[in-house]
Formats: C-alpha cells, sequence, structure tokens
C-alpha cells in the first residue's frame, strides 16, 4: 500500500499515523518534505504510484468554485482507492434531529462543499462527513485554558464532535470498506456550552463568559445557526468502527491527562491556513 495524500493537515496527518503506510503528500507550499499542491509533474509522479488516494482541501469558494483537487487532478484518479473529508454540514440544519448518510447532502450553506461531496461520491470515493474535530493541541481545553472560550446560553442547540484519533481509525477502517458516504461522529452529540463546561471543570477553572450568538464573529454565528445530531450506525455497521472515545468526556478527560493546554498568559498559537 501507497498513501498519497492531497492536503497533509491535522486530521490528514492523523490519518497518515494511523495507517502506517509509505506516504506522499501535498501542502500549499512543499514544506517539510512535502509536494507542492501546484507542482503538477511531481503531483503525476506520485499519484502514479499510489494505491491509496486521500483528499482533504476544502472548496475555497463555496459560492461558485470547484473542488481544487478534482478541478486540477480528477483526470488522473480512478484506478486507486479514493477517499475525501467531508463535512457533516452538507445535512444543513435538522432543528436538533438525527440525520444519517440516507439524508440529502445538498443543504449545507456551503454550496462548494454540498457541490464536492457529490462530485467525490459519483468518482466512486468513500466520503467521509466529519462534524467538529477535537484533539492533542485543538480541544476546548485549550480554548479555555487560554482564554478563547465563550459560551452562547443558547438552549436546545446541539452538535456532534469526533476525536480526531477515532476519526483516523474510521478512514483506516474505511480502506477495506465499499465506495460510499460514512458519518464519522462519536456518539453523544451535545450542547458547546456543556463542552466549554466539562472543559473548565477538567482544568479547575471557572466557566467560561457567556455571549449572546448574536455578538459572535459571522464565521461562528453561521456555525451556531445550525442545530443537528449525526448518526454513527452506518460506520459502525460497514466499517467495523469501534469508538475510543464515545463521547466529549472520555475524550476530554483523556486530553487532560496527557496535555498540557496553553496557558491564559501565552499567545495563542496561530491558525493554520488551508492545506494542500
Amino acid at each position: 500500500m501507497r498513501l498519497f495524500i492531497f492536503g497533509l493537515g491535522y486530521a490528514a496527518r492523523a490519518i497518515a499515523d494511523a495507517a502506517g503506510a509509505p506516504l506522499l503528500a501535498t501542502t500549499r507550499d512543499g514544506r517539510d518534505g512535502t509536494i507542492r499542491f501546484d507542482d503538477a509533474d511531481a503531483v503525476r509522479a506520485g499519484l502514479a504510484a499510489a494505491t491509496h488516494v486521500l483528499a482533504s482541501v476544502p472548496p475555497e469558494h463555496d459560492g461558485a468554485g470547484d473542488d481544487p483537487v478534482l478541478a486540477r487532478y480528477g483526470a488522473l484518479l480512478g484506478r486507486q482507492w479514493l477517499g475525501y473529508l467531508s463535512s457533516t454540514g452538507v445535512y444543513g440544519d435538522t432543528a436538533g434531529a438525527w440525520v444519517d448518510e440516507s439524508a440529502p447532502a445538498d443543504r449545507g450553506r456551503r454550496a462548494g462543499r454540498n457541490r464536492a461531496d457529490a462530485a467525490w461520491l459519483a468518482l466512486g470515493a468513500r466520503v467521509f462527513r466529519l462534524p467538529g474535530i477535537y484533539g492533542p493541541g485543538r480541544s476546548p481545553l485549550d480554548r479555555v485554558a487560554a482564554g478563547e472560550a465563550r459560551r452562547t446560553g443558547a438552549a436546545g442547540q446541539v452538535f456532534s464532535r469526533v476525536h480526531v484519533a477515532d476519526l483516523a481509525r474510521g478512514v483506516v477502517a474505511g480502506f477495506d470498506a465499499p465506495a460510499a458516504a460514512y458519518n464519522l461522529a462519536d456518539d453523544l452529540p451535545a450542547p458547546q456550552d456543556a463542552v466549554l463546561e466539562h472543559a473548565a471543570r477538567l482544568l479547575g477553572l471557572p466557566a467560561p463568559p457567556i455571549v449572546p450568538v448574536a455578538a459572535l464573529s459571522p464565521a461562528a454565528r453561521a456555525f451556531h445557526a445550525e442545530n443537528r445530531r449525526v448518526s454513527n450506525a452506518k460506520a459502525k455497521r460497514v466499517l467495523g468502527w469501534h469508538l475510543l472515545f464515545p463521547d466529549y468526556r472520555t475524550g476530554l478527560r483523556a486530553l487532560s491527562a496527557t496535555t498540557s493546554p496553553t496557558p491564559a498568559s501565552a499567545a495563542p498559537a496561530a491558525a493554520s491556513g488551508v492545506q494542500r
């Protein structure tokens, strides 16, 4: 097995580690021994040697843009196993109801993501629809410790999430699965406020302050405009996937025992850009 990853970002690195296979990958600028995304000759050579291709690059222009991997390299794909990291956002708002892979996947607020999800499925990919991802260095513990977390006080609003280690194990399980869409979410959709309060308790800190949704950034307001519970039953049944961290409590407890979140007195790490 030889794995080629478009976009070696946070989740894709965890997948590469879990796969334990020879790896080639792209980033936007070709750093750390990766291939620059727009180096067509190197990408072509890498794809020719690959048995498995995973794409984690999101559409950049959700209103009109195409999937960047398919737009540039789609003609080189098809003979390999194909995987695509999508988003449970394609289901849109369900007013808190459960949603599974049989639901329409064109209801999300990001039209480009909806189209990319459908295009990869049409190409025969395993499309992994992901909720909020957390893990070492990127969790509510880090945001609470850095003084960046805010509760909203919104009642009845729930989200699904997944620990990055479980995400990676789900994708690897998909190496032997039929082409289809799979939700990789944990067992307990929960209000974001409850997650932040639990993180604060683990750290021995006060619960984060409450800020009304209307006072949040436009991106945060758009996120909080949706409310859904994501079912993982298909992934468990078809992939044989089981969760190391079935809910946010077990996931955060494990992280608090093994990591030291950034203290509030230190500058927060800069957000990484889209990886290619």
